[in-house]
């Protein structure tokens, strides 16, 4: 089977069901964003340093759970199941558990799998916001809202699994308003 079909060369794609669209479909940018998010996850799963990869099998679970996501942005009629929101939280509230409290905010740096899952949570964050324009009802959105909060909190733990502490920002500059 070849992998170019020469059918998206007009600048149309198509949707679950056969409906063709402008690639410039507000659908088509918010299961692209979601697309570009599991590349994201790809990339972090591909750096974890050996005392972090336990998380794992839960990136790897994010990854199929964000190609049902595309799969229901493109028309599949299904959901994302109310417990992957609960798990998220509950993975939260782990990871957070073994994290020192915040004071201050934080740069998106530290080791390479950190970064990336630094990058995933902006990701993740622009994926809200295209959904959010196309379908501000769906149940994914809180998915997303809650995915972003676990990535940024990933990338804390896998930090300090990595022996590394974080960057506080320096603050707004003297006399800034």
């Amino acid at each position: 089977m070849k992998v170019y079909t020469k059918t998206g060369d007009r600048g149309e794609t198509g949707l679950w069901g056969g409906t063709r669209v402008l690639k410039s479909d507000a659908r088509v940018a918010a299961y692209g964003d979601v697309d570009e998010l599991n590349c994201a996850l790809g990339a972090a799963l591909s750096v974890l340093p050996k005392a972090a990869l336990e998380l794992g099998p839960r990136l790897s679970r994010l990854q199929q759970e964000l190609f049902l996501l595309g799969s229901i942005l493109s028309g599949v009629d299904a959901s994302i199941p109310a417990e992957a929101v609960r798990r998220l939280e509950e993975e939260i509230d782990a990871m957070t558990a073994e994290l020192p409290p915040l004071s201050r905010f934080i740069l998106p740096d530290g080791c390479p799998a950190a970064a990336a899952l630094h990058v995933a949570r902006a990701v993740c964050r622009r994926a809200e916001r295209s959904v959010v324009a196309v379908k501000p009802d769906l149940p994914a959105i809180v998915y997303l809202n809650r995915l972003s909060d676990h990535l940024f909190t990933a990338a804390r733990w896998v930090n300090l699994k990595a022996g590394l502490g974080e960057t506080p920002w320096a603050g707004l500059p003297q006399g800034a308003r």
